[in-house]
């Protein structure tokens, strides 16, 4: 594999994800904005990683990333939501703690290192936020969900991940009792401005914005 600094692989990471798996071009203003750095900046390492064949960077015309690229966009990851995994299985983090904590972890280089952790972690295939963990060949499983604010009246599910996982939106989740896992019911729908009342779990009654639905993905 091609040797990345850590500061190129959190571009190649940011453009994979922008550019949704390579879907679409990125510009070079959007990059930007994610990397919270100067558009500058940001030309200079898009000039690096083409030069390193990750990317597809053109003047004018954005950029996305290349077959290598997307290879090694994956396998980083991999290495963060194992690590998200771990943190929060064996070391007891909770799940709005880990994020930043793994951005720092996704880095190690060692191949090894990273099979053992999965092997310890017994091949786990989401992370705690829900999200597929692509395996060691960088293949993706991921499983159809939808957001919440699309079910009607009496629709059944499981939550399956979220959309948002900052660290405020995750607390949200812990004090209304939104959890990975949860099965809900839609008991109500507002015309309005559609917010929901829904049932967790047979038990608990919450009250949710659209907002707040539509970065929940549930599984049917």
């Amino acid at each position: 594999m091609i040797s990345l600094s850590y500061a190129e692989e959190n571009y190649l990471k940011g453009i994979y994800h922008l550019s949704d798996g390579g879907k679409k071009n990125v510009s070079t203003n959007d990059l930007s904005h994610e990397m919270k750095t100067k558009p500058a900046s940001v030309s200079d390492m898009l000039r690096k990683l083409s030069e390193k064949k990750v990317i597809d960077y053109r003047k004018y015309y954005g950029v996305n990333i290349t077959e290598e690229g997307t290879k090694q966009a994956l396998q980083i990851i991999r290495k963060h939501r194992l690590w998200e995994v771990f943190l929060v299985e064996k070391l007891h983090f909770s799940w709005d703690e880990v994020h930043e904590v793994a951005e720092e972890l996704e880095h190690v280089k060692s191949p090894i290192l990273i099979q053992r952790l999965d092997e310890f972690l017994g091949h786990p295939k989401y992370d705690p936020h829900g999200d597929p963990i692509p395996d060691e060949f960088g293949d993706v499983k991921a499983r159809p969900r939808m957001p919440l604010h699309e079910l009607k009246n009496n629709d059944t599910g499981q939550i399956v991940a979220v959309k948002d996982s900052s660290a405020a939106f995750l607390r949200y989740l812990d004090k209304v009792g939104a959890y990975i896992g949860a099965r809900i019911k839609v008991l109500d729908k507002v015309d309005f401005d559609g917010s929901l009342e829904i049932l967790v779990d047979n038990k608990k009654t919450i009250f949710m914005s659209k907002d707040v639905a539509a970065n929940i993905l549930i599984l049917q």
